[in-house]
């Protein structure tokens, strides 16, 4: 469980995310990133909620948004694959799922505190599994993925989508503050 996934256990897509985690304990990461994607979004400016960075790009309430969308689905395919689940799962289109949404109209605070519900109730289900659970592997998005791999994907998911906040919508983030030694 606390090893990264074999690339035989997700889709090449995948792996830029996977590539994110460096953690052992992927349960302590889990339990660990809603503090710190808080910390990121505790630093967007007032007014700049709904900040994009270019045209056609998420403003920031959707970035959290497609967060939550993306914990749940991956939450799910993990839930339906440790249940010994056959039937492939579909794929989602972010996009139309982001554009079904109202997370522009949600204040970002009301979507961290989604966001850490999701996380919360996915983390209850992945420590009650046993090593045969987390090594399931089953087909999403006409590719195989084992339970232990969408657990590393959730986390690099999340990172990396932190990582762009820090890095692309920076117009609408407080400077970091230094802290006094």
């Amino acid at each position: 469980m606390t090893q990264k996934p074999g690339d035989h256990e997700y889709a090449e897509y995948y792996g830029r995310y996977i590539a994110l985690v460096v953690e052992s304990d992927i349960l302590a990461a889990l339990a660990a990133q809603p503090d710190e994607l808080a910390q990121v979004v505790s630093r967007v400016k007032p007014g700049l909620e709904s900040y994009r960075y270019a045209e056609g790009k998420w403003g920031i309430r959707e970035v959290i948004g497609h967060l939550i969308d993306a914990e749940r689905v991956f939450g799910f395919r993990a839930f339906c694959f440790s249940r010994a689940e056959q039937a492939p799962l579909p794929g989602f289109d972010e996009n139309d799922y982001v554009r079904q949404s109202h997370y522009d109209a949600r204040p970002l605070s009301e979507l961290m505190a989604e966001f850490r519900t999701v996380r919360q109730g996915n983390l209850a289900f992945l420590r009650g599994l046993d090593d045969k659970e987390w090594a399931r592997l089953v087909t999403a998005s006409t590719k195989p993925v084992s339970v232990r791999a969408l657990a590393f994907i959730m986390v690099g998911h999340a990172r990396h989508h932190e990582n762009v906040l820090r890095d692309r919508y920076t117009e609408a983030l407080e400077p970091v503050k230094k802290s006094a030694k």
